[in-house]
C-alpha cells in the first residue's frame, strides 16, 4: 500500500494525551516518511463532515514537539456519532436524507486521504470502524488507526488508556486544595466528585495518588493539623453497591471523632438509582447523542452530599468536581512514555495498512499491538479486587462490599 496523504482527528471529551498524541504522530511521520502529506480535521467528526481541515506545514512539523507541553487538543474536539443521523441533521452537519457515513466517506475521498488516525475513546474508535467498513463496502480502502483516549480507563481489551495516569495525578493535586476546606467550618462534609460514568478506576486511582501524598507528609496534630482530618474517609464507585445506612453509621463516627468527612465519589456511582428516582417523579432525564445520561444535569455528587449531610449531621456540605481540571492537563511522564510508544506503533501500522486501535492487549499478555476494531468496546469495569484498592479501603476503614454486575 502506498500512503500519500494522512489525516488525523481528535474526538470526544478531553484527556491529558490529545496534544501529545497529535504531536507524536506528526513527529513520527516527519522522521520516517516526510514525503507524506499530513492534514488535521478540526473539531473531530464535526470538521470531517464540514470539510474543515488544516495542513500540517513544515513549520508545524519542525515544532511539533512543543505540543507535548500542553493539555487540550490543538485541533479541537466534538461529540459526533456518524450513525446518529438525527443528531447530525439537527446540528446542521448533513442535510435531511443524507447518511453521515456517506458524507464523511465523500469528504475523505475528495481529500484523497489514505490513512485516518482517530484519537478518542471507544465511541470515537467504533465510529471510525463503522466508517472504514462503509468505505470498504463502497470500494474505497481507507486504513484507520486509532489511539485509545479516555481518563476512565474503561476500554476493552486495553490495559491502560492514554491520559488516565495523568488525570489521576491531577485529581489528587486538586484534592489537596479542596480538602483543606474542611477547616473552614466545624462538622464539614466534602464530596470530591471524580469523572467516571461506568468505571471507578479513575476515582480509585485518584484516591490512591492522594493518599500516597498524604502518608508521605509530616503532620502536627497538637495544633490540629492531623492526617486523619485530611484523609479519604470513603470511596464510592459504580462497581460497588453502596449501603447508605451502613456507611452513614460508619461515617457518623468519623464525623464525631475527627470533626469532618471527606468522600471520593465517581460521577457514575449510584446513577441508576438516581435516574430511577427522577423518572418515577415524572422528570425527563437528559441524554447526549450517544444515549449517555447527562451527568452534569443529574448531579450525583450533590445527591450524595444531600443524603449524607442529614445522616451525618454536617453543618456545611461542599461538592467539588475535579473532572475538567484533571482532563485538560498536559501529559505526565508516565503518559508521555506510553503515548510515544503508541504513536510510533500507530504510524508503523498505518504504513502497513493495518487498521485497528493501538493499545496493550489484555487478551495477549498486555502486548502493545494493533487491536482489531470489532474487539473494541467501552464499559470495562474496574476490578475492585485489585490488591492495591482493597488495601486502600482497609486503610480507611471501609469494607469492599458487594460487586455490582456489569453486562
Amino acid at each position: 500500500m502506498t500512503v500519500k496523504k494522512v489525516a488525523m482527528l481528535t474526538a470526544g471529551g478531553l484527556a491529558p494525551c490529545l496534544s501529545t498524541a497529535v504531536g507524536g504522530l506528526i513527529q513520527r511521520y516527519t522522521e520516517i516518511a516526510p514525503e507524506i502529506e499530513l492534514i488535521a480535521y478540526l473539531d473531530g467528526y464535526d470538521g470531517l463532515l464540514r470539510g474543515r481541515s488544516v495542513e500540517v506545514t513544515a513549520e508545524v512539523r519542525a515544532q511539533a514537539g512543543e505540543l507535548r507541553r500542553f493539555g487540550g487538543s490543538p485541533i479541537g474536539n466534538s461529540r459526533v456519532k456518524l450513525t446518529n443521523v438525527e443528531d447530525c441533521v439537527k446540528r446542521g452537519l448533513v442535510q435531511p436524507g443524507t447518511d453521515p457515513l456517506a458524507a464523511a466517506a465523500e469528504q475523505l475521498t475528495a481529500d484523497g486521504v489514505d490513512v485516518l488516525h482517530t484519537i478518542g475513546g471507544d465511541d470515537t474508535n467504533t465510529t471510525a470502524a463503522d466508517l472504514a467498513a462503509y468505505l470498504h463496502e463502497n470500494n474505497y480502502e481507507l486504513t484507520v488507526v486509532g489511539l485509545p483516549k479516555t481518563i476512565d480507563n474503561d476500554v476493552y481489551p486495553i490495559k491502560q488508556s492514554l491520559g488516565a495516569w495523568t488525570a489521576a495525578e491531577q485529581g489528587a493535586v486538586f484534592a489537596k486544595n479542596v480538602i483543606a476546606e474542611h477547616s473552614a467550618n466545624p462538622r464539614s462534609l466534602i464530596v470530591h466528585e471524580v469523572m467516571g460514568r461506568h468505571c471507578g478506576w479513575l476515582t480509585a486511582a485518584t484516591a490512591a495518588q492522594y493518599r500516597t501524598w498524604l502518608t508521605g507528609e509530616s503532620w502536627l496534630p497538637q495544633i490540629g493539623l492531623s492526617q486523619e482530618s485530611w484523609d479519604v474517609h470513603a470511596v464510592f464507585i459504580p462497581e460497588m453497591a453502596v449501603d447508605l445506612s451502613a456507611e452513614a453509621d460508619r461515617l457518623r463516627k468519623v464525623m464525631d471523632e475527627v470533626g469532618n468527612v471527606n468522600i471520593f465519589l465517581s460521577e457514575g456511582a449510584g446513577v441508576d438509582g438516581i435516574v430511577a428516582e427522577l423518572e418515577a417523579a415524572g422528570e425527563e432525564v437528559p441524554r447526549d447523542p450517544f444515549g449517555h445520561v447527562r451527568l452534569d444535569r443529574v448531579n450525583p455528587g450533590q445527591w450524595f452530599g444531600n443524603q449524607f449531610a442529614q445522616m451525618l449531621g454536617a453543618e456545611k456540605t461542599q461538592v467539588f468536581k475535579s473532572g475538567y481540571f484533571a482532563r485538560a492537563a498536559a501529559s505526565n511522564q508516565a503518559d508521555l512514555e506510553l503515548i510515544d510508544n503508541c504513536t510510533v506503533m500507530a504510524v508503523d501500522a498505518a504504513l502497513r495498512g493495518d487498521s485497528g486501535v493501538i493499545g496493550q492487549d489484555e487478551d495477549a499478555d498486555d502486548v502493545l499491538r494493533s487491536i482489531e476494531f470489532p474487539r473494541i468496546k467501552g464499559g470495562k469495569p474496574f476490578d475492585i479486587d485489585e490488591p492495591w484498592f482493597v488495601k486502600m479501603l482497609s486503610g480507611i476503614g471501609q469494607t469492599k462490599g458487594e460487586t455490582i454486575a456489569h453486562d
